[in-house]
């Protein structure tokens, strides 16, 4: 196989843009670090870093499998490896179910429970990128796939998914609607020409009130979970930091400016890690 190949295989599985590995894997560290109380087991940690860098992976290749006629019309993406045709569609489905099929396994030593979890999760995010042909908030399926790593986690620590897992979970799914949405008004003119889904087009003129609600039910829920818990100072002191990048956010996307929006999408990452150093400290 030459250098090339494994270039163009370097691209499909998106290894060149980490931000979509970090914004799985917060959530995922949210949800270990509170059902352990703090001290998850390093197995446990380095089999969910490992399997959502693989998740990660393979719902790309799935992705641009699904999307391979749609990618070429959009400015951003038509010269993605497969459909510029450098890669064949049989290729990326055989390098998507290898993926998936090592995630599974490695799943094996955290006992049977998190295996049976892990294959709605893997259904989840080889299912989202079909959902933008009919289901008009994509975005909203996305954040059931990127936060099913938090009722896992629970399952790999306690056993059991309790209540504030699933609320976690529901903040997390909020907080994927809105920075998948900056995303989307990115490619938003184009999206709209090939006639697919997003939510920054179901929102129509909302789009930037919604964003903000949807950030603003994200951060609520986990308050009042860390509230509950009877989280401490560092906690709160994170917190207020993640309102602050939502209401830098704000200023970057109001004028759904495209380099501008894609900056708010990107800077995320630190949102999530505000919010687990949040957690870690507090």
């Amino acid at each position: 196989m030459n250098s090339r190949r494994l270039h163009d295989y370097y691209l499909l599985l998106r290894l060149n843009k980490p931000i979509g590995i970090l914004l799985l894997l917060w959530p995922t560290l949210w949800g270990l670090w509170l059902a352990a109380d703090g001290f998850p087991p390093l197995l446990v940690v380095l089999v969910f870093v490992l399997g959502t860098v693989l998740m990660r992976s393979a719902g790309c290749a799935i992705n641009d499998f699904a999307d391979r006629d749609f990618d070429k019309h959009v400015a951003r993406t038509k010269d993605r490896p497969l459909t510029a045709g450098r890669i064949s569609s049989t290729e990326a489905l055989l390098l998507a179910a290898g993926l998936a099929l090592v995630a599974l396994l490695i799943t094996l030593p955290l006992g049977w429970q998190v295996v049976a979890w892990s294959v709605p999760a893997a259904f989840l995010a080889g299912s989202y990128p079909f959902t933008k042909r009919f289901f008009p908030m994509p975005q909203a399926y996305l954040g059931l796939a990127f936060g099913f790593g938090i009722p896992m986690a629970y399952v790999a620590i306690r056993g059991e998914v309790p209540w504030e897992a699933w609320v976690l979970f529901v903040a997390n799914v909020f907080w994927t609607i809105a920075y998948d949405t900056e995303y989307a008004l990115v490619d938003k003119e184009d999206d709209l020409k090939i006639g697919i889904n997003t939510s920054a087009i179901t929102m129509g003129r909302f789009d930037i009130a919604g964003i903000m609600l949807c950030y603003a039910v994200a951060l609520g829920l986990i308050a009042c979970l860390a509230s509950h818990l009877q989280l401490g100072f560092g906690f709160w002191l994170f917190w207020w930091i993640a309102v602050g990048i939502v209401l830098y956010h704000f200023g970057l996307i109001r004028d759904r400016d495209r380099d501008l929006c894609f900056k708010a999408f990107l800077h995320n990452n630190w949102l999530g890690a505000s919010v687990f150093a949040g957690f870690v400290l507090g």
